[in-house]
């Protein structure tokens, strides 16, 4: 059995769990939202740790997975999470990165992912990857930008599909329409705030990364 942290929760109301784990050598952020009410569970980002991920499924009800995105640290874990029957999504535009690993079905921008009555909100953020994703928890200030927004600026976008121009247009259209106290859990490091990082949208074009 993999040995699971003594607290994963890390953050919760009368509704919801979210529960973070971080994995692997570039220190992915894995979440697990979970409806309290019904029990139902979804997986954001199969990075790595795939015996760690997969107990976390079992005793947290998880359904399906959700990809942020196609990059290999955040999809170490799918070929075996796939092998367990979870079913797993991704964009129609990062898919073929999963060319080895596999995938179930697409995510569509503006889908909604029911998980119990929890509802995720996607949201396509291209910049970082042609088919970034990021999700919006609706009823909570909860937003899962995946490596499209971190604290202190954007997604590296010198990988092979990355382009600094949308990853702006990106952030600033489609994540910085959130309320200042929409609270940001990105793909790796620490939480940050949409009025936190906002303020900074000029420094980071100027300094262009």
């Amino acid at each position: 059995m993999a040995d699971i942290p003594s607290t994963t929760l890390h953050w919760a109301n009368g509704d919801v769990e979210v529960h973070r784990v971080v994995v692997g050598s570039f220190d992915n952020n894995v979440f697990i939202v979970r409806c309290r009410r019904t029990g139902e569970a979804v997986l954001i980002d199969a990075a790595n740790e795939h015996e760690l991920l997969l107990e976390l499924c079992h005793r947290l009800g998880v359904r399906r997975v959700l990809e942020t995105h196609g990059h290999w640290d955040h999809i170490g874990a799918v070929s075996q999470i796939r092998e367990a029957g979870y079913e797993v999504g991704v964009t129609s535009a990062d898919a073929p990165m999963l060319k080895d690993c596999g995938y179930d079905v697409f995510l569509d921008d503006a889908e909604v992912i029911e998980v119990g009555r929890l509802r995720l909100h996607a949201i396509h953020n291209p910049g970082h990857t042609p088919g970034s994703i990021s999700f919006d928890l609706a009823g909570t200030p909860l937003l899962f930008t995946g490596d499209t927004l971190f604290p202190g600026g954007p997604g590296n976008t010198s990988f092979e599909g990355g382009d600094f121009t949308t990853i702006i247009d990106s952030i600033d259209n489609r994540l910085f329409t959130f309320p200042p106290d929409t609270v940001v859990l990105p793909g790796h490091g620490v939480d940050t705030t949409i009025g936190a990082e906002r303020p900074h949208l000029q420094e980071w074009v100027d300094r262009g990364w």
